[in-house]
C-alpha cells in the first residue's frame, strides 16, 4: 500500500525526513534511507529547511523513489512563484512523486544567503488551492491541462499553540482541509499532555494529524529549544534525564524511540522522526 492508502486505513505511519545534500555527492542520502527501507512508510524531503542552500527537494526526491523508496516533496512559498511552483508539481507527478507536503518556508534571514529575496509570489492556502485546481484538470490561469496529477497532500499545524492562538490554528486547519489537505505535520512534541489536549480539541474533524518527533544532539539544544521556540515544550525532567546520562547520545536516541512508542497511545496517525543531520540514527530510534 502507498501513503494513501495507508492513511485511509488507519495504519500507524513511520516517516522520516532526509535531507537532501549540500552538493551532488547523494550517497550518504541514500544509503541512510536504503538502511531503514522497510521500516519508514516514506521519507519527507525537505525543501532548503531552514532557508540553507541544498538540492531541491524535487531532486532528492526523484533520488530516492529511484531506488523503490517512496517519497514526501516539500513544495514552498518562499523560494517560487507560482509558475514554478505548478511546473514543479506537474513534474512531480510525471516523475512518480505522489505525496506533497506545501509548506510557507522559514525566512531567508535564517539562512545561509543573506541577500536572497523571498518570493512568496501566492501564500500557502493559495498554494494548497492551486494544488486542488492541477488536480481538477486546469492550472492558475483556468487552463485545461493534458493530464491532471492526483496528488496525496500534506501540510502543518501548530499543535503545541494555546488559548487564541489555537483558535486561530485551528481555523486555519479547517481551510486547510477545505482545500484538500489529507495530513498535517505538527512542531516537534516532547511534552505530551498538551498534544493530547490538542487531539481531543479536533477529534470531531477527522483530521490526520503526524507529530514531529525530533532528535535531540545535547543538553544545550534541548535547553535553547525550550527558550526560544514558539509552541514547543520541553519538560525539566527529560532535559536532567540527559544532563545525568553517562553517555548523552545514546539518551537523546532512546528518548525519541520512547516518543514514538508513546504518540501511538495519543491517536495521532503516525510520526514523523526528523534527525536533522544524524540521519544514521534512525535504525537506533526506530528500534527503541
Amino acid at each position: 500500500m502507498n501513503l494513501h492508502e495507508k492513511l485511509a486505513t488507519g495504519e500507524f505511519l513511520i516517516l522520516a525526513e532526509m535531507e537532501p545534500p549540500k552538493g551532488v555527492d547523494v550517497s550518504l542520502m541514500v544509503a541512510n534511507a536504503t538502511r531503514v527501507k522497510g521500516k519508514v512508510d516514506a521519507f519527507v524531503v525537505p525543501e532548503m529547511s531552514n532557508a540553507v542552500m541544498k538540492m531541491s527537494s524535487l531532486g532528492g526526491c526523484m533520488l530516492l523513489q529511484g531506488k523503490g523508496l517512496e517519497t514526501v516533496m516539500q513544495t514552498c512559498c518562499r523560494d517560487r512563484n507560482r509558475l514554478a511552483l505548478q511546473a514543479d508539481l506537474l513534474a512531480a507527478q510525471a516523475l512518480g512523486i505522489t505525496n506533497v507536503m506545501a509548506t510557507l518556508g522559514e525566512d531567508p534571514s535564517f539562512g545561509d544567503h543573506h541577500k536572497t529575496r523571498a518570493v512568496h509570489d501566492i501564500d500557502l492556502l493559495e498554494l494548497l488551492q492551486a494544488v486542488q485546481k492541477l488536480q481538477s484538470g486546469r492550472d492558475m490561469a483556468g487552463i485545461e491541462l493534458r493530464g491532471a496529477p492526483k496528488f496525496c497532500v500534506g501540510s502543518t499545524v501548530n499543535a503545541g499553540a494555546s488559548g487564541g492562538v489555537l483558535d486561530l490554528e485551528i481555523e486555519e486547519m479547517d481551510r486547510k482541509m477545505a482545500a484538500g489537505v489529507q495530513f498535517f505535520i505538527t512542531p516537534p512534541v516532547f511534552d505530551l499532555q498538551p498534544f493530547t489536549r490538542f487531539m481531543k480539541r479536533i477529534a470531531d474533524r477527522g483530521a490526520k494529524i503526524i507529530p514531529t518527533v525530533l532528535l535531540l544532539k545535547s543538553v544545550g539544544m534541548a535547553r535553547y529549544m525550550d527558550r526560544h521556540l514558539d509552541h514547543v515544550h520541553i519538560p525539566n525532567d527529560l532535559i536532567l534525564r540527559i544532563q545525568k546520562a553517562p553517555d548523552k547520545v545514546r539518551e537523546c536516541v532512546r528518548i525519541a524511540g520512547e516518543l514514538v512508542s508513546a504518540l501511538k497511545e495519543t491517536g495521532c496517525s503516525g510520526v514523523l522522526v526528523s534527525t536533522i543531520g544524524w540521519e544514521d540514527k534512525l535504525p537506533n530510534i526506530l528500534e527503541v
